[in-house]
């Protein structure tokens, strides 16, 4: 008889209509795809509400996870989304355009409220969980409130639980007001209720030991494992273009160091005149950004010159960093920083903050101070003369990242279960 392994899809149902993934998104995706085809492991997808879970039914999730995949791959799309196609025209032209390509400002929280709408039904229905091995949770869903991994304690089912990052909770200036509690919950109930603890990152478990410790909370076992690329990484040619650009891929938010960012190329612009790379900021809007917004939608120096997208396909994604001269990366703080991963996989030149996630991952890239102007001034200017190769790089995997969760965690977890 085959163990069963309950999945918490909660974040991943929440994202059955995104156009494109988070890096948090992409993990939970990941993990998804190996236990439903994995060969022992029986997988069970729940889903949280209000503290307790909910079976999903199992044939409707995996066809939401192959949908989910295809448009977020974008393999099978006939032609770019009308947004990647003037953002590939604008980076094409032989002259700086006119206009930046971006994406409309925000609306407000308030108006966000009024036009969700909340999707209660995922297939979900309330009914005894079935026996079951183990419950493995991703996403941090669920984790602000002890409920739901207090009645997995109860039931004798071991809890395994992945930290991406302490951020909130080490660095709240950048994130949203109140985020920093949430999170410090989300850890101390992960701490006091889990059973094993999967981290991303030397750093992220380092951190996660310094909080436990600051909050005189259990130790658990905790292993780390690196985050794996998608498969399909690389399946492009390269963007093809007269004048240079220069590439960053996350969410547009404060830890991520853009306002230095833009800051630097309005200086650019002024000393490179028409001579001043292009650069492309690929993400969605995120938290306490405001000083980015005012620069990327108001400042003329830059019109033109730096250009926004988001609900990117990975496959025009791929395209537009392999054309750049470089991918940059000069966050303040990160758990580990997957688009960094994949421009050193994908051998585009890197240039990074150097913070700890940074030298354990990327350690071969141009690192620098990340608020030293004039490195990343001098930097930029000497890539965008002449782009380097990049050295040999081998990236974390998938097939890496689970065997250690299945060698060091499941298959232990699975004798005991057999034993009871």
């Amino acid at each position: 008889m085959h163990p069963t392994v309950l999945l918490d899809a909660s974040r991943l149902l929440s994202r059955t209509e995104r156009a494109a993934p988070t890096g948090i998104d992409r993990v939970c995706l990941a993990y998804a795809e190996w236990l439903i085809a994995h060969p022992y492991y029986r997988m069970v997808p729940v889903r949280a509400r209000k503290g307790q879970l909910a079976l999903v039914s199992n044939d409707w999730f995996r066809d939401r996870i192959s949908e989910m995949r295809s448009r977020w791959n974008g393999l099978s799309e006939a032609q770019d989304r009308p947004q990647d196609t003037a953002l590939l025209q604008a980076l094409s032209a032989t002259q700086r355009p006119q206009y930046s390509v971006r994406s409309p400002l925000p609306v407000s929280t308030e108006t966000r409220k009024k036009r969700h709408v909340a999707r209660q039904f995922f297939r979900a229905r309330r009914t005894a969980l079935p026996s079951a091995m183990a419950y493995i949770n991703v996403g941090h869903t669920g984790l602000d409130e002890p409920e739901l991994l207090n009645s997995l304690q109860e039931a004798g089912i071991p809890r395994l639980l992945m930290v991406h990052d302490l951020i909130p909770v080490t660095h709240p200036q950048y994130c949203r007001l109140g985020d920093d509690e949430k999170h410090a919950r989300r850890m101390r109930h992960a701490l006091s209720l889990g059973s094993h603890i999967i981290a991303n990152s030397a750093y992220t478990a380092s951190e996660l030991g310094r909080f436990a410790t600051a909050n005189d909370l259990p130790s658990l076992p905790v292993d780390v494992a690196h985050l794996g690329l998608e498969s399909h990484l690389g399946q492009a040619e390269p963007l093809e273009t007269a004048r240079p650009y220069f590439v960053h891929v996350g969410t547009i938010e404060g830890r991520k160091n853009l306002a230095f960012i833009l800051s630097l190329w309005r200086t650019l612009a002024e000393q490179m005149g028409e001579q001043t790379p292009a650069l492309v900021l690929i993400g969605r809007y995120g938290w306490e950004n405001e000083a980015e917004l005012a620069l990327l939608h108001r400042c003329p120096e830059l019109q033109g010159l730096v250009h926004q997208a988001e609900g990117m396909s990975d496959h025009t994604l791929t395209k537009i960093m392999l054309g750049a001269q470089a991918v940059l990366s000069p966050s303040s703080v990160e758990g580990f920083d997957l688009p960094a991963v994949e421009a050193s996989a994908l051998g585009v030149p890197l240039i990074a903050s150097d913070i700890p996630p940074h030298r354990e991952l990327v350690g071969h890239a141009r690192l620098i101070d990340p608020l030293d102007g004039s490195g990343w001034m001098s930097a930029i200017q000497e890539y965008s003369a002449r782009k380097p190769s990049a050295p040999q790089y081998t990236a974390p995997s998938w097939a890496e990242h689970f065997a250690i969760v299945e060698e060091r965690i499941l298959n232990p977890l699975a004798t005991l279960h057999q034993q009871g």
